[in-house]
């Protein structure tokens, strides 16, 4: 259920809805808020941003309801955060191509803690500011959600006990899997090709 929730790809479904060209035709080819943004829509790329985020989170959190006091409870929710981002990247309904994951990843994070979540938004936005350059930022955000999952999830650190290891270890492959998309952008950007937004 969590993949399939995941792979409702709100990038195509408000392009569509919108009237607009469908995001993988043209930018980066990418189903995702950013490449809706090229579109100059930011109305849908704002909506589709939203959208994303939402799907992960709610999915981590009716899941930690379901769970709640159960054996392994923390293990089934984090599987459910890592097949929602699963099904936003590989999505069935629209032949398996849909986007890299980083909103639906920021929503799963939110929804396993907070904290994780204020540590990965404030990262993406610092690196953003200094290098304008969103794929720069979601994997530099990518590359610590882990350390912030260990600091911050995995109980006991700084006193926010919240989930286990098993939120660490889902951050963790949700990570890997935003990182190995971006494996084009990590391309452009050792070239100096990588597209930057314009400082306004």
């Amino acid at each position: 259920m969590s993949y399939l929730v995941g792979s409702l790809s709100f990038a195509i479904i408000i392009s569509k809805l919108m009237k607009m060209d469908d995001p993988r035709s043209y930018g980066s080819g990418n189903a995702g808020a950013t490449n809706v943004m090229r579109s100059g829509n930011k109305k849908a790329a704002a909506l589709t941003l939203l959208g994303d985020l939402v799907k992960g989170l709610l999915v981590v959190v009716v899941a930690r309801v379901i769970m709640y006091g159960q054996p392994s409870g923390d293990s089934i929710v984090g599987l459910c955060g890592l097949f929602v981002v699963i099904g936003h990247v590989l999505p069935i309904f629209f032949k398996f191509k849909g986007g890299k994951g980083v909103a639906t990843a920021v929503g799963v994070m939110l929804g396993f803690n907070l904290w994780l979540f204020i540590g990965v938004l404030i990262t993406w936005i610092l690196v953003f500011k200094l290098s304008r350059i969103s794929a720069l930022a979601a994997i530099v955000a990518a590359l610590l959600s882990p350390l912030f999952a260990y600091l911050f999830a995995n109980g006991g650190y700084f006193g926010f006990h919240e989930g286990n290891g098993a939120y660490f270890g889902a951050t963790l492959m949700v990570a890997a899997i935003v990182v190995l998309k971006h494996k084009s952008n990590i391309i452009r950007m050792i070239k100096n090709e990588e597209h930057a937004f314009k400082q306004k």
